[in-house]
Order: C-alpha cells, then sequence, then structure tokens
C-alpha cells in the first residue's frame, strides 16, 4: 500500500522517486530510530507517517532539546487529501508525543508545499527557519511541548 501511494502524483510531488523512497521507508522498518505507522480510520486507511530520533542526518536541524523527534508524513488516499485530516492527524500525534515526554517535535517541509507548512502550522507548529538537508533546502518547523 505504501509502494502505491508514493507512486501518486500528489505524494511524489514532494516524497519524490517512489522506488527510492519505498526502499528508504522500508528499509527503515529494522531502524530503532524510527517508528512507522499507517493512519487508518474505521472506514480505511488513508496516510503515512514515520517519528524519527534526531541523528547525523538531521545535524543541520541544529541544537534540539534531548528527546527532540522529528516527523515526516503524507496522506497517500487521494480523496483524503485538502479535507482537514493532515492537521488533524499531524496534531493528535504530536500531541500523545509530547504526552509521552517529548520536549519538541520538528520536521521540515519543502517550503513551496503550502498545503504541508499550513497543516503544520494548524496542528501548532511554529516557523523555525531554512535548514539544509540532504534533499535541499527546508523550513524547520517546531513545536514545543
Amino acid at each position: 500500500m505504501v509502494k502505491q501511494w508514493l507512486a501518486l502524483p500528489h505524494v511524489r510531488e514532494w516524497w519524490g522517486d517512489p522506488a527510492e523512497q519505498y526502499a528508504l521507508v522500508s528499509g527503515d522498518l529494522d531502524e530503532p530510530a524510527m517508528d512507522q505507522f499507517i493512519v487508518a480510520t474505521d472506514a480505511s486507511d488513508l496516510g503515512y507517517i514515520q517519528s524519527y530520533d534526531l541523528t547525523a542526518w538531521n545535524s543541520g536541524f541544529g541544537a534540539q532539546p534531548v528527546g527532540t523527534r522529528g516527523i515526516d508524513l503524507f496522506i497517500g488516499a487521494p480523496d483524503m487529501i485538502a479535507r482537514g485530516h493532515g492537521s488533524a492527524l499531524i496534531r493528535a500525534f504530536v500531541d500523545e508525543r509530547l504526552a509521552l515526554g517529548a520536549p519538541r517535535i520538528v520536521t521540515d517541509p519543502d517550503p513551496a508545499n503550502a498545503r504541508a507548512v499550513r497543516a503544520y502550522a494548524k496542528a501548532g507548529f511554529v516557523k523555525a527557519g531554512m535548514v539544509d538537508t540532504p534533499d535541499g533546502p527546508a523550513l524547520l518547523m517546531v513545536r514545543d511541548a
């Protein structure tokens, strides 16, 4: 299902080459620093979210409080995009992580991805500035406990 979602135009636009991304996502299944989830409603599966410990890969994020987690996600089901599900999912997921003790959650959407930036802002994230990542420039957004 994740492989199929990654090939859809609205996901591919921001996540890139589906085969490469699927290899990365599936390769992280045994990575202790990464937690991966399928987002579902009672009726259907609708997306993917990953939460990870910051590592050397995220060094461009600058100094962060110990225990900070990063997140990335997408809504895979085309009929579920642009309906408010993204911001609701982000808020619920992040609320739970903060309640479990994470001091901060960070994310790094492409600054041109207005839908993602808006969804994170609606979920309580604030813009912290531009950062350089292995995937290119990104907008660092943070939400604190």
